[in-house]
Parts: structure tokens; sequence; C-alpha cells
């Protein structure tokens, strides 16, 4: 159902657009002048570079319940503040209490991903934002209709010919909640602190111990959750399952051997965004680092990097101390970002 719902809006899209939409040019913006300097600068296509016009009201839109089709839910009914921008649940509850199909993930730091959803069939965050609205189990509606919706605001008309010149419509919207949610990094963590400030008194010594664990050659963890955002942003199979309900990525490619491959997560803020997997099939830390201990199950494309660790009952510990580090409780306190 995702797949071919998915390709009629891209097409309606493609038709409001035109074609050269998804090869627009990009400018770089550093958009948080504090980022540290291994962070990458923030890619923003030529038409949405960053204003504070453009952001405020992507905030609006993100909080607002109006793109919904019974006006219920929100961006920010899945994707809560105080959680990174995740959700506590399994599966977030759309529109008539229907159950969603994956686990919602958080959008800290997402302007760095190169592509959206678990299986990367979504190019850019303008498009993705197009996802949830036309999905039967989130926000069921359209965004044509969203966008007549609301044209009626006469507050939604002043801010959106304020921020792109024009009156509200599909192109605001999207444009708008991508702008907003490009600026939402995190970056000030305790690793943080320890790794990019050099403050060595920001990390305990479980922490430290942690720290040396993960990316030691003999648990492997940086392979897949490398780099600045603890993440390569690859498709891979943890040996969950042996048998997968959900067949990911090949969803998408119709591909055997991308078969219940998923897009790596982020482990930003990974201490506050349970429960885990793309699934939510786990509620603790505990249980993924024992699960990632035990080698997972058998699966013809499971990752060459899931084996058995065999660590002791210490060095599970401080692994997850070291993953709470990770939790940078500025961004999910910073009133900038809430309602």
């Amino acid at each position: 159902m995702f797949t071919r719902k998915f390709i009629q809006t891209c097409l309606l899209f493609g038709l409001l657009i035109g074609c050269r939409e998804s090869v627009s040019p990009i400018v770089v913006v550093k958009i948080n002048p504090y980022l540290p300097s291994e962070f990458p600068p923030i890619d923003y296509p030529a038409d949405n570079h960053f204003t504070s016009e453009r952001w405020e009201l992507g905030k609006k839109l993100f909080y607002d319940s109006v793109l919904s089709v019974d006006s219920s839910l929100s961006c920010a009914s899945c994707h809560k503040s105080e959680l990174s921008f995740s959700d506590d649940v399994a599966f977030s509850k759309g529109v008539k209490n229907r159950d969603g199909t994956r686990n919602a993930p958080s959008l800290a730091n997402i302007a760095y991903h190169p592509y959206f959803t678990r299986e990367g069939g979504v190019p850019t965050l303008e498009q993705q934002v197009l996802v949830p609205i036309q999905e039967h189990n989130e926000f069921d509606f359209n965004i044509v209709l969203a966008a007549e919706r609301i044209a009626l605001d006469s507050t939604y008309i002043a801010m959106s010919k304020s921020a792109y010149n024009r009156l509200p419509d599909y192109y605001v919207i999207t444009r708008a909640i991508a702008n907003f949610e490009r600026e939402l990094i995190s970056n000030t963590s305790a690793f943080d602190q320890y790794h990019y400030e050099e403050n060595l008194e920001s990390l305990n010594q479980d922490e430290t111990a942690g720290f040396e664990l993960f990316y030691s050659k003999r648990t492997n963890c940086f392979e897949c959750h490398g780099g600045s955002n603890f993440t390569n942003y690859s498709f891979e199979n943890n040996g969950l399952y042996k048998e997968y309900p959900d067949i990911g990525r090949k969803r998408l490619t119709n591909l055997d051997s991308d078969e219940s491959l998923f897009k790596v997560s982020s482990l930003r803020n990974v201490g506050i965004t349970k429960p885990y997997m793309h699934d939510g099939s786990m509620a603790t830390l505990k249980e993924v680092i024992e699960h990632y201990n035990k080698g997972g199950e058998s699966h013809p494309n499971k990752s060459d990097f899931i084996k058995p660790l065999n660590l002791t009952k210490n060095e599970k510990m401080q692994l997850e101390a070291f993953l709470n580090s990770l939790t940078d409780y500025d961004f999910i306190s910073n009133p900038k970002f809430k309602k």
C-alpha cells in the first residue's frame, strides 16, 4: 500500500511542481553556527534556504493538526520534542486510532540524512512531508485539500506570503515543515563535550570504557553507527528475526538481496528513544545490547558485522553507559523547539 500510494502522490507532486524538482540545485548553508567543525555543513535546496519566517511557519504547521483528515493529529503527535522528536510506543496511532506500521524514528539531525523512510525511497525532506499526510494509517489526507483548508486562515496567509511570497499551498506546506525540521540539531551531549570540545571530564570511567568498546573491532558498532550522526545511512539486516513480517527495502526495490534491510538508525539520543528497532520490539537498551551480544538470528541477508560478542556483564553495562551519554538534554528541553 505504501509504495503504490507514495508513487501516486509523487506523480501528483511532480505535476504540481515540475519534473525538475528532484534535481534542484543545492546550496550549502551551515544553519547552526555552533556546530562543531567536525559536523558537516547542511545542504539546503536552492528554493528553500533557511529564513526565520520559513522556520516559524514550519514550526506552526508541525504542531498543527490541520494536516490530518479529521484534524486530530499533527506531526508532533508522533515526534515529541522531549523524546528527541520520536515516540514512546512501538507503533504510533494514526487517525481514527489506526495502528502505524513502523516505529517512529527521531528527527534529531534529520538534516544530514541523504534519504528518508526506512527503505530509503524518499530523496528529500520536502517530499518526505507528503508521506504522513497521504498515508492511510497516519493522516489519511490529501496535500491539495490540506492546503485549501490552511488557505482559509488569515494567519497562515500572512505567514506564507512573508515566508515564500505566495498563498498557502502544497509548495509552502512541504518546504516550511522541511525548513523547521532541518534546524533540529542535536550536538551538546556529554559525548559531544568529550569528543568535540575535548572536555575529558564529560564522560565518567564506565562511559569512557563503553566508548572504547563501541569503537573497537571487537564489537564493530562503529561500522554501521559511525560518523558525527552515529549512522552510515546504509541498509542492513541485523538478525532481528529469522523471518521478518516486514520485507523492508525490498518493498521499494523488489530485490531479494534487499529483503528485510532497513536504513541504519542514528544513535543520537538513543537512551530516550525507546522502544527500539524498526518495529519497536525491544523496550530497553539492555535488550538491544543483549541481542547484538548473542549475534542475532540467522537470516540470509544478515550483516557480516553481526556476530556473537561475548561481552561480560560489566562490559555490557559500560556499553549502555556510553550510549546513554549520547543524550542531549539541552536539545530535548530547548523551548525553541517546543509548541
